[in-house]
C-alpha cells in the first residue's frame, strides 16, 4: 500500500507545528514571564543583591570579597571574611577537596590560625573555626558572630573608633537563624563594612 504524499507529510507538518509552538512557549513566553515576575517582585535579589556606596556598586551581598590594602594584604581597618582558596571568585566556586586529616590542610589551618591570632592580637585558642577554614562554596559572604567580635577591637583601633561603637555595629548586623532554628547566626561582611564606613565618615 502506498501513502499519498499529502498523507505522508501530515505527521511531519504536525511535528513542526508542535516544535514551533513549544519553542515559543518554553523558549520565549515562559522565560519572559519568569523574568518579569522576578524583576517585579524580587528586583534586588533577581539582579544579584548588589550593594551600593556613593552611587556605585561595591559588591554583592551574596558573594564574599577580600578587603585588602594597597600592598595586597588584609587591611586592618576592615572586617575580614573567612578564607577562600579561590579568592572569592564566583567563577571558581567549590571547596578545596582536602580531607580533615590531610597534612596540607592541617598545616594551612595551623598557619592561618597563627596569622589571625597575631593580626587581631588575640590568643590562639580564641580563633573560631570559620576564621581559618573556607566554606564549601569558597564565596560565603558571612562570618560567625564570634569571628566578627574577635575583629572588633582591631577594627576600632585602626579607625580611631571606640570599641563599644564597633561592637554595637557587629550586634546590629548579626542575623539570626533562618525560621528561628535553621543554620547558624551569621554576619554579612560587606554590609558590616559598609556600616563601618558610614560610621567613620560621620
Amino acid at each position: 500500500m502506498t501513502l499519498h504524499p499529502r498523507t505522508a507529510a501530515r505527521p511531519l507538518l504536525a511535528s513542526l507545528r508542535a516544535l514551533l509552538v513549544l519553542t515559543v512557549i518554553t523558549g520565549v513566553a515562559y522565560p519572559l514571564l519568569v523574568t518579569g515576575v522576578a524583576q517585579g517582585a524580587f528586583h534586588d535579589r533577581a539582579n544579584g543583591s548588589m550593594a551600593e556606596a556613593d552611587g556605585r556598586e561595591v559588591g554583592s551581598r551574596l558573594i564574599g570579597q577580600n578587603w585588602l590594602d594597597a600592598a595586597g594584604e588584609p587591611d586592618p581597618r576592615w572586617f575580614q571574611p573567612r578564607p577562600s582558596h579561590s579568592a572569592h571568585d564566583p567563577l571558581a566556586t567549590g571547596s578545596g577537596q582536602l580531607g580533615a586529616s590531610d597534612p596540607t590542610l592541617l598545616a594551612t589551618v595551623r598557619e592561618a590560625r597563627e596569622h589571625v591570632a597575631a593580626f587581631n592580637d588575640v590568643p590562639l585558642d580564641a580563633v573560631p573555626p570559620d576564621a581559618v577554614t573556607g566554606s564549601a562554596s569558597a564565596v560565603d559572604p558571612h562570618i560567625s558572630p564570634a569571628y566578627a567580635r574577635l575583629q572588633a577591637d582591631r577594627v576600632a583601633g585602626a579607625n580611631g573608633l571606640r570599641p563599644d561603637e564597633v561592637a554595637r555595629l557587629v550586634e546590629e548586623h548579626t542575623e539570626g537563624r533562618d525560621l528561628g532554628f535553621l543554620g547558624n547566626e551569621r554576619v554579612n561582611v560587606l554590609e558590616l563594612n559598609l556600616a563601618l564606613r558610614a560610621l567613620t565618615a560621620g
